[in-house]
């Protein structure tokens, strides 16, 4: 039984037997791992809080290869999210990031980019509790690191090249976006804001997108940014509830305004 150490963020945690529990965390080095934690729900559990949703932690963990589930030794927290997870808002989304990323990844692949693209997102809505603009973010980079984005720069249909100031239109799929001359019935209007929003994000980290001042967060896009940020993470979440299937439940609690 080999032990593997790692950097890693829980996804979900649920109540297994009389006093262990079921973990589903991303790891750094290994992707997306399932485990048992003996005895974590116990009062004087070694585990304390380290288990709770989003917990970004260092984790010990015992593989078996006749065996899915890996046996959890031990953990440390590196950093907690508990404190955002008291802001409805926020707690929504951030269920909604943790919703996401077990549906999209595969057991066992390393996937870096979406763990970097998970803290990044997380730690913004910790840090600035304006949520619209990290789901934005994170719902769009995650379509993009699956393959599923589609261009913005030209019309799917006729490979005319898009104006910035260009209404677009896109399909429910969220499979092509269309100017307005091909648009077809069915399709919705994406404002050319949203669309310029989804080109700066691409180049952009989130970091650079948000600011702070005197504790609240300036989005440096638009000024109409809380909008044109949700308009565009619908977009996005059409996409990646068509790819995987279903509805995201955690989505269902957004509220709108945020």
């Amino acid at each position: 039984m080999p032990l593997h150490e790692s950097e890693a963020i829980v996804l979900q945690s649920y109540a297994l037997g009389e006093a262990d529990r079921l973990v589903s965390f991303l790891s750094r080095s290994m992707g997306r791992v399932r485990g048992v934690a003996s005895g974590a729900r116990r009062p004087k559990s070694r585990f304390g809080s380290t288990l709770e949703r989003l917990s970004y932690i260092r984790i010990w963990f015992f593989e078996r290869e006749t065996r899915d589930l890996v046996r959890i030794s031990q953990c440390e927290v590196i950093e907690s999210f508990l404190d955002a997870f008291g802001d409805y808002a926020s707690s929504v989304v951030l269920a909604l990031f943790t919703e996401i990323t077990e549906a999209v990844l595969p057991d066992r692949e390393p996937a870096d980019a979406n763990f970097r693209l998970l803290l990044l997102a997380s730690q913004t809505v910790k840090r600035t509790r304006k949520p619209d603009l990290p789901l934005a973010y994170f719902a769009l980079w995650t379509v993009k690191l699956g393959g599923w984005l589609p261009p913005f720069d030209r019309c799917a249909q006729c490979g005319k090249n898009l104006n910035i100031k260009e209404t677009l239109y896109v399909s429910p799929r969220g499979s092509a976006v269309l100017c307005a001359d091909c648009r077809k019935p069915g399709m919705r209007a994406l404002s050319s804001q949203a669309a310029t929003l989804a080109r700066k994000m691409i180049t952009e980290r989130l970091d650079k997108l948000t600011a702070e001042n005197a504790g609240a967060c300036v989005v440096v896009v638009e000024s109409d940014s809380p909008q044109t940020a949700r308009e565009l993470a619908n977009f996005m979440l059409d996409i990646v509830e068509h790819q995987i299937d279903r509805k995201l439940k955690s989505r269902e609690m957004l509220e709108s305004p945020v």
